[in-house]
């Protein structure tokens, strides 16, 4: 009598069973049906990118939410491999993907022990799964992880899927595959790890949350633990080797945020080179190696100088301290960025590129060059300063004053430069072939960008002398301008990237600045000297420069109103901008430029401690005379009547030389012709 409901039962489980398996038939079927094939499908983790300095040390690290660090598995010792295949797939080298005995055995050996001690997957599996399907748990989840799983094994070798799922898998903490989580936990990359610190990161893979001794050090010694039974089960390491392990207390090191060094400079390259040449998915998760100008140590000395030298100020609404300052330093010959000071604080506004503030007098030099350059004076030209007044095409009369209302009469040029006179520079600009026009057109030759050249308000006007102009300029712009002087005439584009390589080390772009030949060897030799005076003449506005101890050239700025102060100065061998001002640009400083000076002085006293003094090659096209200071013409040999002080050995290119002789020499030796007409 019991035989009938018997058999509808069988008919029944049977009828379910089948059900089951088309159920499963139809969603394997139409996920192969859908899905794309291995062929079809690239596997590519989001890894970290590496910024490094001049010497190849780390300044920074890139990544969104993975931090990923690939590496071979030849560089993964054996000892590593064989605690994640213990722990997670001991029949790794034997299965074709799935191991259903292993699933079952797991569940069993779980359900005794009351909590997870084995995983029921595979590896092979695992990285199907975190690879390219979600995380739900669904039947139709697992039946696509199946199918990956064996695509995957007909496709790859055991030791490419290892490889793989050691650089994929997540440890906690944002790390990513084995070298980050074993420099994320311990300090060391995963080919110095010790047999108690492999057990540890094999085992924290199945609950980073749980097993993290960040979070619960003895859950982590426990875990650990058993992965260390578990390979002594499986013959990897002796009993004794495990027992050793076991009784080593788990040292981690703290987890701190990373400080990125350097950070201006990082966030500089990134908006103005790497995001745009390779694209933000690639900076971010491709794994760039990027090799970069900055020098470290001159960087901690830049950022030094700045702090300790700068005033402290006060905070504005923001939190950051006023007035704040900029630093760029850069190779005159090569154009490479070796310091970058973008402000003081975490503020995210770099004003070494983007701060756009008047120079004042520290445009001064570049007039003076062109003028130089195209014979229009020499240094010995004589202008008279004195209130001048000058008319404008608006009808206006513009009339330039000296600071302090003070006016000395006939200068030379070069004094005129050292003691910063304005009336002086103003008329050297009027003098120019070319006048506004041709400065303007030389100032961008000289990379300066934000000169406005038209319009109701524009920099063609002879205030373009003192630096008063309609936007400003930048301490980068800057620094490049006067590297041109530094470097012979050739203006070189300022450049942070050496080379840029994908994690394999396959060279992806090795940038080239932009050179040009913008002022001749002659007219540079002669404005580096005169910017010498700027620093070692008595009355030389940067004089307390002259403590660097070595010959250098340079000059002050400082805009209407004291709302900024710069100073630009420079080696052969290194080219310093200093700016310091209120972020609030109507907010005047309570100082002149003399603490740019300072903070350029501090700085470039520790950045070229290890190199010699030295002074810029006098080329073959500049000659010397000795000339009356007063009047700038020719002093012979013998000239009595002027005095000792009110003369000077003197530069010129060759060719400019004055041939006349002073009209107050009328010694034995000076001849009437040679008073009149500066004939022998």
């Amino acid at each position: 009598m019991f035989r009938r409901p018997w058999r509808i039962v069988l008919i029944l489980f049977l009828f379910i069973m089948a059900l089951g398996v088309g159920a499963v038939v139809g969603v394997v079927a139409a996920f192969l049906r859908t899905a794309p094939t291995l062929d079809e499908v690239t596997f590519n983790p989001e890894m970290t990118t590496y910024i490094y300095d001049v010497h190849g040390r780390e300044i920074a690290r890139l990544h969104r939410g993975e931090n990923r660090i690939p590496v071979p598995l030849s560089k993964v010792p054996q000892m590593v491999q064989d605690a994640f295949i213990a722990i997670e797939d001991h029949k790794f080298y034997e299965h074709h993907g799935i191991y259903f005995r292993g699933l079952l055995r797991s569940l069993l050996v779980n359900i005794r022990a009351g909590s997870f001690e084995q995983g029921g997957g595979t590896i092979t599996g695992l990285l199907a799964r975190n690879a390219f399907l979600s995380h739900e748990k669904t039947i139709t989840r697992k039946i696509k992880e199946w199918v990956w799983t064996i695509q995957i094994e007909r496709k790859y070798s055991k030791e490419e899927i290892l490889e793989t799922f050691l650089n994929e898998i997540y440890f906690g903490h944002s790390a990513y595959g084995v070298e980050a989580a074993a420099q994320t936990y311990f300090g060391k990359s995963i080919s110095e790890v010790t047999l108690p610190e492999a057990a540890f990161l094999a085992g924290v893979i199945n609950g980073p949350g749980y097993f993290s001794p960040h979070y619960d050090m003895e859950a982590a010694v426990r875990r650990r633990n058993i992965v260390l039974n578990r390979m002594a089960e499986l013959g990897y390491i002796t009993q004794e080797e495990a027992e050793e392990a076991k009784a080593t207390p788990l040292e981690v090191i703290e987890l701190q945020p990373r400080r990125r060094e350097a950070s201006y400079f990082v966030e500089y390259i990134l908006q103005t080179y790497l995001i745009p040449k390779f694209g933000d998915q690639q900076v971010y998760a491709g794994g760039l190696r990027v090799y970069t100008t900055l020098d470290l140590d001159l960087q901690r000395a830049a950022e030094q100088a700045v702090i300790s030298l700068l005033p402290a100020g006060t905070p504005d609404a923001k939190g950051l301290h006023q007035p704040q300052a900029a630093l760029v330093s850069l190779d005159p010959q090569t154009g490479h960025i070796l310091a970058m000071v973008g402000g003081r604080g975490e503020d995210q506004f770099n004003r070494a590129t983007s701060a756009v503030r008047q120079p004042g007098s520290a445009i001064k030099p570049f007039v003076f060059a062109l003028a130089l350059e195209q014979r229009d004076i020499t240094p010995a030209t004589v202008f008279v300063d004195e209130p001048v007044e000058i008319p404008l095409v608006t009808g206006e009369v513009y009339k330039p004053s000296n600071f302090g209302n003070v006016y000395r009469g006939p200068l030379t040029v070069r004094e005129a430069l050292e003691r910063s006179v304005n009336v002086v520079a103003v008329q050297v600009l009027l003098s120019l072939d070319g006048t506004m026009k041709r400065a303007v057109e030389f100032m961008k030759e000289l990379g300066i960008s934000t000169l406005v050249e038209s319009g109701r308000v524009n920099d063609m006007v002879p205030a373009l002398a003192l630096g008063g102009l309609t936007r400003g300029v930048t301490p980068l712009e800057m620094a490049a301008a006067y590297a041109t002087f530094a470097n012979n005439g050739i203006y070189v584009e300022p450049i942070g990237v050496l080379r840029v390589e994908a994690y394999d080390g396959t060279v992806l772009d090795e940038p080239r600045p932009e050179r040009r030949v913008v002022l001749s060897e002659e007219a540079s030799y002669l404005i580096n000297d005169m910017l010498r005076g700027v620093i070692e003449a008595p009355h030389g506005t940067g004089r307390a420069a002259a403590d660097l101890g070595r010959p250098a050239a340079g000059k002050t700025g400082t805009s209407q109103g004291d709302t900024n102060a710069w100073f630009v100065g420079y080696t052969p061998d290194l080219v310093t901008s200093v700016w310091i001002g209120n972020d609030q640009q109507s907010q005047p400083l309570d100082f002149g430029s003399r603490r740019a000076v300072e903070i350029w002085t501090e700085f470039m006293a520790q950045a070229l401690a290890d190199r010699p003094p030295r002074w810029f090659e006098r080329p073959p096209g500049v000659v010397q005379m000795r000339i009356d200071t007063m009047t700038g013409l020719r002093v012979p040999d013998g000239c009595v009547y002027v005095p000792p002080g009110e003369t000077r050995v003197e530069l010129f290119i060759e060719g400019t030389e004055p041939m006349s002789v002073s009209p107050r020499c009328f010694g034995p030796e000076a001849s009437l012709s040679e008073t009149l007409f500066g004939l022998p």
